[in-house]
């Protein structure tokens, strides 16, 4: 007798083995035909799995996540099934799951194109309107290449021989295709009507550009229909707030190929800039940080000193003068490590908090490169704090908590903590990292909030945690870091004297609140869909003129408001052009300009302006002292 025991604590019994699927049809006919999987003893398997011992399991349908992850997986495979009868000649390649979809890369003697990718999902629809099952077959490996040899696969060849100790490997039959995996899939092609194929890309075997180049297919799927839906919808939102496109049509920045990985600040784009940075720098300044400055080049020797000449190399710019090597500088603490060195440091003097807007250079992939959220020459807002064992606790409660206070003012209140803990590689004594894990999992607790653990994420010298902030769409960025280090202060042989009167060395705390200055801008770009609030946007408010005889008035009106508000360096912007006011009103909307002020004959002789707000909010006419209290306010409010 083999006893099953269900998530509710209920039991089946069954007098011989059983199938994950007739363990489904014995409790009702309705969970046996929404059954994609099992979880047995905690394991996923697939539908057909046998069970032949008393376990624990748990139905798995398209309303759970893995659910949804394994038709994810299965449509993947539809892909091949799909492109193999349209293009014979094709190689597949992998096709995993990633999040909201999944991709097929795809070996094929041309490009595809815009119609190869609607004929794919035109085929993959009319094999889930087929309603065939997908079959499992466990096969001996050598039956495994034989059939792939026979089909000319040969990166699943390639594939099998990064697996010499499996002797039975997984085959999937969609049909007449046949696919090799670990599984599970879903066990008809039912499950997979909610789907689209979304855009195509380049990648490379193995992810080595010095390798062959693939195409890759990208795809999405869910459960049902309304979350495609949702999910389509949720995208053209985001097309919408590309920030690539709206730097664009903003003019805030471009991109060149003179240059790639970098960006070309135009005026009003870097106004954004220079506000984050002051904001940033006032922040550094309230909360005990020295603001220093190191090179962009150093030599080769103090990079192999830190461990990264071996471990970075290959994303380090460097450059060769008098016979010795230099490096670009991809991060800034050796720099920082440099100038701590410099003069004895007592531990009277710890905590100290350096702080630096370092440009910082990293020769990432063209592939990987996307717009200013990925670059090769980035400024971070970078600090680094050095303190004792017994400082990290408190100096960590600090830091989340300014965090919290900085992402609030750029308009994030929702944000996602995360614990990095001792990866299985590691050095430093286990006292040491119980004692630096608990003072990150206590400065979290301190805060009151809700955290994850992220088991053996940390790096090989100590834990960190992660700050992921969550954007107007929903999207998650993960942004903010702080991050324990006693292993760079005794590469740099740094120390201060303690209390005791002899030699220490201090903890280094890595530490980033935007992070990145240009992937953060982007995000806010995106996150407000370029409509900054009034204390970023590049320009505050436009002043209009209905004919030439108000020129000389809306000049005295920008003027006006500057004086009203001495103490507030404004961005005014005046359009005395000789155009119909409509078109300036919708030519300066479209600008995302918080405040558009109109002025004709009457405004002239009252001494007001008539006010529109953003989003064609009109405001009524008032006297520009009014407007001026009112863009104070929301300066001030940083709305």
């Amino acid at each position: 007798m083999i006893h099953i025991t269900l998530p509710d604590g209920s039991q089946r019994q069954f007098e011989h083995p059983v199938s994950v699927a007739e363990v489904a049809g014995a409790i009702g006919a309705g969970l046996a035909k929404n059954t994609v999987a099992g979880k047995v003893d905690g394991r996923l398997v697939d539908a057909c799995e046998t069970i032949d011992h008393d376990a624990r399991l748990q139905i798995i349908t398209p309303r759970d996540d893995e659910g949804v992850e394994i038709i994810r997986h299965s449509c993947a495979h539809l892909v091949g099934h799909a492109v193999k009868q349209l293009y014979p000649t094709a190689r597949m390649v992998i096709g995993p799951v990633i999040d909201e979809g999944f991709y097929y890369d795809i070996a094929y003697e041309r490009p595809f194109t815009p119609d190869d990718l609607q004929a794919i999902e035109a085929r993959m629809k009319e094999l889930i309107a087929k309603d065939y099952d997908v079959i499992k077959r466990m096969t001996p490996r050598d039956e495994v290449i034989r059939l792939f040899q026979e089909r000319g696969e040969d990166y699943k060849l390639r594939l099998i021989e990064d697996m010499p100790n499996e002797t039975q490997m997984g085959l999937y039959f969609h049909e007449e295709y046949v696919d090799m995996c670990r599984g599970p899939h879903v066990p008809n092609t039912r499950f997979l009507k909610s789907f689209k194929l979304t855009k195509l890309a380049g990648a490379y075997w193995r992810g080595d550009a010095k390798n062959e180049q693939l195409q890759r297919i990208y795809g999405t799927a869910w459960a049902d229909k309304k979350q495609l839906d949702a999910y389509i919808k949720r995208i053209e939102e985001a097309e919408k707030r590309d920030h690539r496109r709206l730097g664009r049509e903003l003019d805030l920045f471009h991109q060149d190929e003179h240059s790639p990985g970098t960006v070309f600040w135009h005026p009003k784009g870097w106004i954004i800039w220079q506000q984050v940075e002051q904001y940033m720098r006032n922040v550094y300044r309230e909360n005990g940080y020295q603001e220093v400055k190191g090179p962009q080049i150093l030599d080769k020797g103090l990079w192999e000193k830190t461990g990264h000449w071996d471990k970075y190399r290959e994303n380090m710019f460097t450059t060769e003068s008098e016979k010795r090597d230099y490096a670009l500088k991809p991060m800034n603490c050796p720099g920082h490590l440099l100038i701590f060195n410099q003069g004895i440091k007592s531990y009277r003097d710890l905590p100290l908090r350096y702080g630096e807007f370092g440009q910082c250079h990293r020769n990432e992939p063209s592939g990987g490169l996307h717009g200013i959220m990925r670059v090769r020459a980035f400024t971070q807002d970078d600090g680094h704090i050095f303190c004792t064992e017994d400082q990290i606790q408190q100096e960590c409660a600090h830091f989340t908590a300014l965090l919290q206070s900085v992402y609030q003012d750029f308009g994030f209140t929702d944000i996602i903590y995360k614990v990095a803990t001792r990866p299985e590689k590691r050095i430093g004594s286990e006292e040491s990292w119980d004692k630096a894990e608990a003072a990150l999992i206590d400065s979290l607790k301190a805060a009151g909030v809700e955290y994850r653990i992220s088991e053996g994420d940390g790096a090989f010298y100590g834990p960190k945690l992660e700050y992921t902030l969550r954007d107007a769409l929903g999207r998650e960025w993960q942004c903010g870091t702080i991050q324990v280090d006693p292993s760079m202060p005794e590469r740099l042989d740094a120390e201060y004297v303690g209390e005791d009167g002899a030699r220490h060395r201090p903890i280094m705390l890595h530490r980033a609140i935007v992070g990145s200055l240009e992937r953060f801008i982007g995000i806010l770009i995106e996150h407000y869909a370029g409509a900054l609030p009034v204390w970023l946007n590049p320009e505050q408010f436009v002043v209009l003129n209905i004919t030439d005889a108000q020129a000389d008035y809306c000049r005295e009106i920008a003027a006006k408001i500057q004086k009203l508000l001495p103490h507030q360096p404004l961005r005014p912007k005046l359009d005395l052009r000789n155009e119909k006011i409509t078109y300036k009103i919708r030519e300066n909307a479209l600008q995302k300009i918080p405040f558009i002020l109109v002025a004709g004959d009457k405004e002239k002789a009252a001494g007001t302006v008539a006010v529109r707000a953003r989003g064609n909010q009109d405001l009524g006419v008032m006297p520009v002292e009014q407007f001026a209290q009112l863009l104070a306010q929301h300066i001030a409010d940083r709305l």
